[in-house]
């Protein structure tokens, strides 16, 4: 026999929340499902039954437990950091729309630079489009490459084939080998963009997009690590620096920040030639460049 109660009771709707982890539950499964595991250099084996990868293969690859993420895509009610997301999407390479699709799902704003900024104004790219044959970037005081000219593409490698959220010129001279490999005084260079990072970070402690950036330095790079746990501060300063590129060889510029606005903000940075030598082959780095645009349009 029915109640009353039972009768008028009311369907139990499912909150915000609830629906969100479903949803992100559903998302990462999906994506972990149809990645190879040659894709992200895992050996595929005989025994393999699971399409994609591994459960364990996910937390493995985002160094987070098995069991904390068998959770997340259980839908439990747990919390979720930006480190770890950042980890997920890397693992899961997602590309930039479904990166911003996992943090909304997890209601967590997304600490990488954006492909687009409000600072790059049309003004702005034209005035580094110009710089060129002179390579020129906007960055911030994190690193994050904003923007950049032809020139700057291809000085230490081929910007454009590196993901939006890394390019960032510190982590770049930590991980990317022909990144490093194009800095003829790497060790010197490194040592002193992690004591502008360490003074730059003091007052941005808080921040994700910081915090985020310094853990993966510290886990990708032992050089990092060690260099980072001097505790050195620094300060920006016009220097020269030399780069040995792949297309025309050795180049000696002057580098120079021009803040574009207070010094924690955005800054505009030049590599002006230190010699006649340099300044041809900038030129000839240029033309090259200008040619290569050429043949993607064409």
């Amino acid at each position: 026999m029915t109640t009353m109660a039972q009768e008028t009771a009311a369907p139990v709707t499912p909150s915000v929340s609830e629906i969100r982890r479903h949803e992100l539950a559903a998302f990462l499964r999906h994506r972990r499902e149809h990645i190879a595991p040659e894709q992200v250099g895992l050996p595929r084996g005989r025994r393999r039954r699971t399409p994609g990868l591994r459960r364990e293969e996910v937390a493995h690859l985002s160094a987070v437990g098995v069991t904390w993420y068998t959770w997340l895509e259980q839908a439990r009610d747990i919390q979720v950091s930006v480190q770890v997301l950042d980890a997920l999407a890397r693992a899961l390479l997602l590309d930039p729309t479904e990166r911003s699709h996992l943090f909304q799902l997890a209601g967590a704003v997304d600490p990488t630079p954006a492909t687009t900024c409000p600072s790059i104004t049309p003004g702005l790219r034209l005035v580094l489009d110009q710089l060129g044959p002179i390579p020129g970037c906007v960055s911030n005081s994190r690193y994050d490459i904003l923007a950049y000219n032809r020139t700057y593409g291809l000085l230490l490698c081929d910007l454009d084939a590196v993901p939006p959220q890394d390019r960032n010129a510190m982590l770049l001279s930590y991980t990317h080998e022909e990144w490093r490999s194009s800095i003829v005084h790497l060790a010197e260079v490194q040592r002193l963009m992690a004591a502008r990072f360490r003074a730059g970070m003091a007052g941005h402690l808080a921040e994700p997009a910081w915090k985020t950036l310094l853990k993966r330095l510290r886990t990708e790079s032992a050089e990092f690590r060690e260099i980072w746990d001097r505790h050195e501060v620094g300060a920006s300063r016009p220097r020269r620096k030399e780069f040995l590129n792949r297309y025309v060889g050795r180049i000696a510029v002057d580098h120079t920040d021009l803040w574009l606005g207070p010094e924690t903000g955005s800054r505009l940075v030049t590599y002006a030639p230190a010699d006649e030598e340099s300044r041809q082959r900038l030129e000839k780095l240029h033309a090259i460049a200008l040619e290569r645009t050429a043949h993607q349009v064409a």
